[in-house]
């Protein structure tokens, strides 16, 4: 019987606290598997409390998941407003690291899996060019759409990217003070501006360098050997990560072994995969979630 516990996990020099939604079934001890959801997301991305999505179909497995909900989204609290001056540099810095540490207090270890939706990507191998220490920890990686930049130039991409992310999200924050887009039903979850910003300016094919302090991520992860990692692409996912996008997020991300899969009818799978429903969709546990499995089985080691 799986079990779900939230679970709040406060912030050094500040008032806010991060929310984990741990699942596991009780009496195994399996693996422990960190997941995080992408922008304008929360954690809900990979459960419902029905126990569907891939951490539920994971626990069934004997593995234990920890999903975040990065600060100020989902049951992170409080919730996005105006006013909250941070952005993805304290996910990588602050948020991330302070999961990790909690859950290697609590468990006696790190987690050995890590698994990302979206952006929720770029800020993990982000993590892993500011922390390598954390690399010899993580037996591997999958990934659900994730790219930095945008190189491709489907219609949908431009309205999406070009019109809304670029343009009409920049007039929104400075309208609000931050990004309402689970209001605006651009996603589930709010952006603050300088999240959105710097998001912004990532998703550009630009330098992959921090706009607080100039860390250049590319170059820390240059020569540098990341966790196996598996990234998924749907052939219906046109706009935020077709698999040019995602191919060149896997080149300036180290020297590692990587592997792209596509999902899609004409593959052999069951649906035509999307950016949201390779993570909702029912048949996604005999496709790309069975597939994350034996990925991870791949590289069990000797722990």
């Amino acid at each position: 019987m799986i079990k779900q516990e939230s679970i709040r996990v406060p912030l050094s020099h500040s008032s806010a606290s991060l929310h984990l939604r741990y699942i596991h079934t009780p009496g195994k001890h399996g693996p422990i598997v960190l997941c995080l959801h992408g922008a304008i997301e929360n954690g809900k991305i990979f459960y419902t409390h029905s126990n569907k999505g891939l951490a539920p179909y994971l626990a069934e497995q004997g593995y234990r998941c920890f999903v975040l909900d990065l600060r100020g989204r989902g049951e992170s609290d409080p919730a996005i407003s105006k006013g909250h001056d941070y952005g993805q540099t304290e996910s990588i810095l602050e948020d991330v690291p302070t999961a990790l540490d909690f859950i290697s207090e609590q468990l006696g270890q790190r987690p050995e899996y890590w698994v990302a939706h979206s952006w929720g990507g770029v800020i993990m191998n982000s993590v892993f060019a500011r922390f390598p220490s954390e690399i010899e920890y993580v037996r591997a990686c999958a990934y659900f759409g994730s790219k930095r930049s945008l190189y491709n130039n489907h219609p949908e991409k431009l309205l999406k990217a070009n019109i809304m992310w670029y343009w009409l999200a920049y007039y929104y924050t400075k309208k609000h003070g931050f990004l309402p887009a689970k209001k605006l039903r651009w996603g589930s979850d709010s952006e603050t501006a300088k999240s959105h910003r710097q998001s912004a300016q990532w998703a550009k094919i630009s330098p992959w360098v921090d706009s607080d302090d100039a860390f250049d991520y590319a170059k820390a992860l240059d020569k540098v050997a990341l966790p196996p990692t598996l990234h998924i692409a749907g052939v219906n996912d046109k706009a935020l990560a077709q698999p040019i996008d995602i191919k060149m997020f896997m080149k300036e991300s180290g020297i590692g072994i990587q592997e792209l899969n596509i999902y899609g009818k004409k593959y052999g799978h069951k649906h035509n995969y999307g950016h949201i429903d390779m993570l909702t969709h029912p048949s996604a546990i005999n496709d790309q979630f069975k597939d994350v499995l034996n990925w991870f089985d791949n590289y069990k080691g000797d722990g």
